[in-house]
């Protein structure tokens, strides 16, 4: 929008009855609704000090107030993009201020909840799951109790400790849980990671090569809560098992900061699947190592329902 001040000056410029248009102009201004309201409930207010004041009042009446003649927040043609202009009078003189329109106030809300759900190599779907779009069959009933239980204890003084560790067979939606808890977090002004774990272990070993190894697990240390999506599915080595995931988990446990899991596998499937490496070593007593902090940081809830990915 061109400014208020310049495109009055040009209106007046470009009209060679000045007074005539001025008086127009004035009466346009006068006969706004709220405008009048304002003079009704600002008896002070004599004709010098409207005429004084006119400009302010112009540049109130030409904007949208309440996104009235704005119908998305990125077509917005006020001064202020996402701002609607209010009236106050002080004594004699009359001030324009700006607040936030609701659409603004949304467009904001949305982008803060944005920021609070991190995710690496997640689907676009997940970061948007709800609750609403789960299935409530008996089979999911109580991944779905455990899960509610869980987000009610949040900012009472029996909060959970301990996340999920939800196992299943290939496609009934685990990771959809993630989603949706992670969705109701931010709600509730709690940040949260989601990670896939094959690119997980892809992205540590990534990191390697540009020195940020360190950086990155300590931002999976301390995140408020961290989701591990399809563990097990990746093929790991005894580094990473122990020196980076049994890190990430020791720390989480000390803290009592809650990771969420889901996986193919039970735990106890687990453990013999984390036992052997890559290069087909096998560590029973390391892999155990590893189910027992995700014992401390988590508990384990059966997930089944019906393959929708069929």
């Amino acid at each position: 929008m061109e400014p208020i001040q310049a495109s009055l000056k040009k209106w007046m410029k470009d009209n060679k009855n000045f007074q005539e248009n001025f008086t127009h102009l004035r009466n346009a201004i006068l006969n706004d609704s709220q405008v009048k309201q304002l003079l009704l409930s600002n008896p002070q207010l004599d004709t010098n000090d409207i005429d004084r004041n006119l400009m302010k009042l112009y540049e109130f009446i030409s904007q949208s107030k309440n996104c009235a003649d704005c119908p998305v927040l990125e077509e917005c043609q006020n001064i202020l993009p996402g701002y609607t202009p209010y009236l106050q009078v002080d004594g004699k003189t009359v001030r324009i201020s700006y607040e936030k329109c609701y659409k603004k106030i949304q467009h904001d809300e949305q982008e803060k909840h944005k920021t609070l759900i991190q995710s690496l190599y997640m689907p676009r779907e997940i970061l948007h799951a709800t609750f609403a779009d789960l299935d409530h069959t008996d089979k999911r009933r109580q991944a779905i109790t455990e899960s509610v239980r869980y987000l009610q204890s949040v900012g009472t003084d029996e909060q959970e400790a301990k996340g999920m560790y939800f196992y299943g067979p290939f496609g009934v939606g685990k990771t959809h849980f993630l989603g949706a808890i992670a969705n109701e977090l931010a709600k509730k002004r709690i940040a949260s990671m989601i990670i896939y774990m094959p690119e997980f272990v892809r992205e540590i070993k990534a990191s390697l090569k540009d020195d940020s190894l360190n950086q990155k697990v300590e931002r999976f240390k301390t995140i408020p809560v961290l989701m591990l999506d399809d563990i097990g599915a990746e093929s790991q080595s005894a580094w990473f098992r122990d020196e980076i995931l049994g890190s990430i988990l020791q720390y989480r446990m000390m803290e009592k900061l809650p990771v969420f899991f889901t996986s193919n596998y039970s735990l106890e499937q687990l453990e013999n699947h984390l036992a052997t490496t890559t290069r087909g070593d096998v560590e029973k007593v390391k892999a155990g190592r590893i189910i027992e902090r995700i014992k401390q940081v988590s508990r384990e809830v059966p997930l089944f329902g019906t393959n929708r990915r069929d």
